[in-house]
């Protein structure tokens, strides 16, 4: 069968510049991994790489009418809009190139199924969950999916007129052939790659475990966290590194290190293999998993970048949020990774639903205490970043039940909720406007900063003072003179012309 598997072109939301939990990093790996399996059964397939080589939908027409594909996959990323654009298009090259069937997958589609498939006629089944084992049986069978595991279609007799089954897992990843990329795919050099799918954890914010359920090929119980092996990984690199040249690498896994001890077994044999390879790497993992004896094997292997799930600066925020990690474990987290002379990327929700002003106190000492409001592009994010509830999260399920979830006018698939306290919906707000005013200027300069240009530098670390300084200035203003004395200083506006006046834009 003649397949083409799509990456949509997207744009940025202007007001949601910080929101980075639309969908997991390991997503980007998904039609790389589809067509790596779909090409290994004999089928003819070709990715479109919209995003990531910035084309329009012109290009992606003439691109698909170079292809002639009897399947078009498409992979949906959630962009915070109403699709109506996708939608329209593939309406119209369905018809205008005799397209028999249009698949959707990925996390937005997997917990939206219902909503997509009746927003558009020419989305014929949509994948949902782990896709390898489902686009198999699609292409070798498109014409019965009654009988094909991990679809959700349209049928009259079924509940709310869609017959849903969740995707079978592939037990062992090993034996997936390596997922095919372009080099748009590789930007600058850097290469996505996979350890390990799932994670053992149980966040209430996080819809990666729901999205692969738990059953395998046979239908076993499969665990959360499954990994490849450190020999089938290295392998990969090997093969990537003699064809391309490429020696910085980043594993996209939401968990990178597993469960205990056996977690940390496998890193340490991963770190011996890699060592000698001449690689650089980065990695993201949970606070409770850092310790040394696996950052020193890290390191001396290659490990430049880690991206930490702190999340909160207090215990009863953690418990909330279904970490089960504690202050002490982000601290020492913390400590470790620098006396490794790594200084991290951090996760942090500043804001909860139910965050009381005392909440936004002690995060705000944690983070100063932690020295992670020094650089602005880190500071920019844990002072304003909220909770983002999206369809398939426990949160989401949780606000629903009880009554407070308020859905997106465009879609199911995204919600919010009222902040409990006055006091905190305000501090969010002003947050929001003046991190998404210091974004709007990052935008043309994060690059130069990245590369250490002293004049840029120098600025963001003028604009990180202020980031810091009007964050306490707000918080003291909304517990002495409560949330609308923000409104009526016109603190906002102050603060954003100052980070002009920084900038040089003013």
């Amino acid at each position: 069968m003649k397949i083409t598997l799509l990456e949509p072109p997207r744009k940025a939301a202007p007001d949601r510049s910080n929101d980075i939990a639309n969908t997991t990093l390991s997503a980007c790996l998904n039609s790389g991994y589809a067509a790596a399996v779909l090409e290994k059964a004999g089928h003819q397939v070709r990715i479109i790489e919209g995003y990531m080589e910035g084309m329009d939908w012109n290009d992606v027409e003439r691109s698909i009418a170079r292809s002639q594909p009897e399947l078009l996959g498409v992979h949906m990323v959630y962009n915070w809009d109403d699709n109506r654009e996708l939608y329209a298009f593939l309406s119209k090259v369905k018809e205008e190139f005799g397209i028999r069937y249009v698949a959707a997958y990925g996390y937005y589609p997997t917990f939206a199924a219902r909503e997509i498939l009746t927003a558009c006629e020419s989305i014929d089944y949509i994948l949902v969950g782990e896709i390898e084992n489902t686009f198999l049986d699609l292409a070798s069978n498109p014409n019965d999916p009654v009988f094909i595991q991990g679809l959700a279609y349209r049928d009259p007799y079924a509940k709310r007129g869609v017959r849903m089954s969740m995707g079978k897992l592939v037990a062992n990843l090993d034996d997936l052939p390596f997922p095919i990329r372009s080099a748009s795919s590789m930007p600058g050099g850097e290469v996505n790659i996979l350890g390990s799918r799932g994670c053992y954890g149980s966040c209430t914010f996080c819809y990666i475990n729901p999205y692969y359920g738990l059953r395998g090929e046979n239908g076993e119980t499969v665990g959360r966290w499954r990994p490849r092996s450190p020999q089938n990984i290295v392998d990969e690199i090997d093969q990537i590194s003699l064809e391309t040249g490429a020696d910085y690498f980043y594993f996209t896994d939401p968990n990178f290190y597993g469960p205990g001890k056996r977690g940390r077994e496998r890193v340490l044999h991963l770190a011996e293999l890699l060592e000698g390879r001449h690689i650089r790497f980065g990695i993201e993992a949970r606070a409770n998993d850092i310790e040394p004896e696996t950052i020193r094997a890290l390191k001396k292997a290659g490990l430049q970048d880690i991206l930490v799930g702190l999340e909160s600066g207090r215990d009863e925020s953690l418990e909330r949020l279904g970490k089960k990690t504690s202050v002490a474990d982000n601290e020492r987290a913390l400590a470790v990774l620098r006396e490794n002379g790594i200084e991290p990327s951090v996760g942090f929700i500043m804001f909860e639903p139910d965050s009381s002003l005392e909440d936004l106190r002690v995060n705000f000492d944690f983070l100063k205490r932690n020295r992670l409001l020094d650089r602005l592009e880190t500071a920019v994010n844990v002072l304003y970043h909220h909770q983002i509830i999206l369809q398939g999260s426990p949160s989401y399920n949780i606000l629903r039940e009880e009554g407070k979830l308020i859905l997106s006018d465009h879609s199911e698939y995204e919600a919010e909720t009222s902040y409990e306290l006055p006091g905190t919906a305000a501090m969010a707000e002003a947050m929001r406007r003046i991190t998404n005013h210091i974004f709007d200027y990052m935008q043309d300069t994060w690059q130069l900063s990245a590369d250490g240009d002293d004049t840029i530098r120098e600025t963001y670390d003028k604009i990180s003072v202020l980031l810091s300084d009007s964050f306490e200035k707000a918080l003291d203003l909304v517990e002495h003179s409560g949330p609308a004395a923000l409104e009526k200083s016109d603190f906002v506006q102050k603060v954003n012309d100052t980070v002009d006046r920084i900038a040089g834009r003013s």
